[in-house]
């Protein structure tokens, strides 16, 4: 049986997302692949936009499907002992308040860190 591997890419310029990273590779069990976007990207390959990739957590399933956002957190700690304890965010109910917030959050940190860079909303 051919080996199954899901792959994160993440911001490895965000200082939080970092520490996540790391905890995340510590606990998985061997079949996530991390990627960070700012090595990955160049432009020529099937990823969605740098700018996509910078705004939302995005993992690439071992079937080449992609998931994004909160999805994607649950996802990427469901490959650790922990995952269990993160599979509620997506019940209905609780999904849609989690997912707000965690769209709330990933804006705030896209404008703050790369609002100037990007050009989102600079004023």
């Amino acid at each position: 049986m051919e080996p199954r591997y899901d792959t994160l890419f993440y911001d490895g310029q965000c200082p939080l997302c970092a520490k996540e990273i790391r905890t995340l590779r510590k606990l998985q069990r061997g079949n996530l692949i991390f990627a960070d976007i700012h090595e990955q990207h160049d432009g020529s390959s099937n990823l969605p936009g740098h700018e996509a990739l910078l705004k939302r957590l995005h993992l690439m399933t071992w079937t080449g499907e992609w998931v994004i956002g909160l999805p994607a957190n649950v996802r990427a700690w469901s490959h650790t002992p922990f995952g269990f304890l993160f599979k509620p965010l997506l019940w209905p109910g609780i999904y849609q308040i989690a997912s707000r917030i965690y769209g709330k959050w990933a804006d705030k940190r896209y404008e703050r860190k790369y609002a100037c860079a990007i050009g989102n909303k600079a004023a």
